[in-house]
């Protein structure tokens, strides 16, 4: 039998090279597999850490606008601080200056007033001289007779003539006390207690010894005046009345009963005179102080000193011409300036002025 002949490539030897090589690739694919995972673990990795730094830079970014926004409302508000406080300064230096004004002002109203008490002392000394030289009137020469306590019938120096004799009366609510704490106070009480107060009454029995004084010849009228002035005796508004007991005592009985309340408009009772046909040739003011109103309602809720000057001035200015005023001034808590207008106004027209003690008529 003939020896096979030798060949390399035989089907063994190819068989071993296919193994040898598939065993090579399935050990690349295994090597690459592996190389893959590591690979997409860092890739994962790194994309987290990416989109980390993305969002921190989105919040920084945020942030740094919110700032921006921030820094720019507190240079306005810079601004707008810069402007108050100049403005402020502006003011502070106003005030400083309407202060110093304020305190001349005051001195100066202090000098006055002090003036005006020795002038007060001095004619009271006048009217005691002159007290001691009058001799006392005969029984029977008024139509209407009063009685005070002993003999403080001492007022001398004010005219009570004559032929048409205009008496006002104030019967504001300032008119029941001396303060205002016990004014506030005595406005919540009763109309009986109201008519009781020592002020009140002092001011009807000063109206009530003025008409004991008025001339029997004369013509007189008597009208109470807060934010209005009304005729005592009803009816009679604008007519000058008989000067007879019936008539007198009417009246009076009418103030008796009659309750202090509201503000007070002097201008309105000041043009009561010019409203009385013949106008009077002799005008008696008995009132605390200095009015809270004019004509009308006053538009402010506080009414200052500088307010009721102003109102005293548009009060005179309502008056007749060449018309004699005399007022008896009670006193009143915080209304420095009153007694110095009404003196003013009793030499401008040729009146006079008092003011009594409390122990008066």
């Amino acid at each position: 039998m003939p020896r096979r002949k030798f060949d390399v490539f035989s089907m063994s030897f190819l068989d071993a090279i296919c193994c040898g090589f598939g065993s090579v690739v399935l050990i690349f694919m295994l090597i690459t597999a592996q190389g893959n995972a590591h690979v997409k673990r860092l890739t994962e990795d790194r994309r987290s850490e990416a989109l980390l730094v993305e969002q921190q830079v989105l919040e920084a970014r945020k942030n740094l606008a919110e700032i921006l926004n921030s820094l720019e409302v507190l240079d306005r508000a810079k601004v707008t601080t810069e402007g108050l406080s100049q403005r402020v300064l502006a003011e502070l230096d106003a005030a400083k200056q309407e202060l110093a004004t304020s305190e001349s002002e005051s001195l100066a109203r202090r000098e006055r007033l002090e003036k005006l008490k020795s002038d007060i002392a001095s004619l009271e000394e006048s009217a005691k001289r002159l007290e001691n030289q009058t001799q006392k009137s005969a029984a029977g020469a008024s139509v209407h007779g009063f009685k005070g306590n002993g003999d403080r019938l001492y007022l001398t120096g004010m005219r009570v003539g004559g032929s048409h004799v205009l008496i006002l009366v104030d019967a504001s609510a300032s008119m029941l006390d001396e303060t205002l704490v016990n004014i506030l106070r005595m406005r919540n009480m009763s109309d009986d207690k109201k008519l009781r107060s020592e002020k009140w009454r002092q001011a009807v029995s000063i109206v009530d010894w003025i008409s004991t004084q008025i001339p029997t010849t004369a013509q007189f009228q008597i009208y109470a005046f807060n934010t209005r002035a009304e005729p005592l005796v009803e009816g009679s508004a604008g007519q000058w009345l008989k000067l007879d007991g019936p008539t007198l005592e009417k009246a009076l009985g009418r103030l008796r009963k009659l309750v202090p309340r509201d503000g007070t408009s002097l201008e309105n009772a000041f043009l009561v005179a010019k409203s009385l046909n013949p106008q009077p040739d002799n005008l008696i003011v008995i009132t605390d102080g200095l009015p809270t109103q004019g004509a009308q309602p006053a538009t402010k809720k506080l009414v200052d000193g500088d307010d009721r000057l102003r109102f005293f001035e548009r009060a005179v200015a309502a008056l007749p011409k060449r018309l004699p005023v005399s007022t008896i001034l009670l006193p009143m808590e915080g209304d420095p300036a009153a007694p110095s207008q009404f003196w003013n106004l009793a030499k401008a027209t040729q009146g006079s002025f008092m003011a009594p003690s409390r122990d008066w008529p």
